[in-house]
């Protein structure tokens, strides 16, 4: 993944709205939520969810299905697992002899 890539992402979700949108979002798993109730959930209105769910779609973090009358929201796990996986892939990646003696210490 591309720091640019990741920087929007995460620029995304560094606003307090959009998070609580995306956890929603996650929370309900592949099935994903209705725009009505994830709305009713977060407790905004719904042009203020429009303008969060544009954005948080824009970052590939989120996709939109319209079903009949209902748009679906989901969030997009592949963006999600490669945007953590960038932000841990390297964790500790420097600490090498130092890491291992806080092992033996203990």
């Amino acid at each position: 993944m591309k720091l640019e890539i990741a920087a929007r992402q995460l620029e995304a979700l560094g606003n307090p709205t959009r998070l609580r949108v995306y956890r929603a979002l996650v929370r309900a798993g592949a099935d994903g939520l209705p725009v009505g109730r994830l709305q009713a959930r977060i407790g905004i209105a719904a042009s203020t969810l429009s303008h969060h769910l544009k954005r948080l779609v824009e970052a590939g973090l989120v996709t939109r299905e319209r079903q009949a009358t209902t748009l679906l929201c989901r969030a997009h796990y592949p963006t999600m697992n490669a945007l953590i996986g960038f932000l841990a892939d390297e964790c500790c990646a420097d600490a090498g002899c130092a890491r291992d003696g806080e092992d033996s210490a203990a």
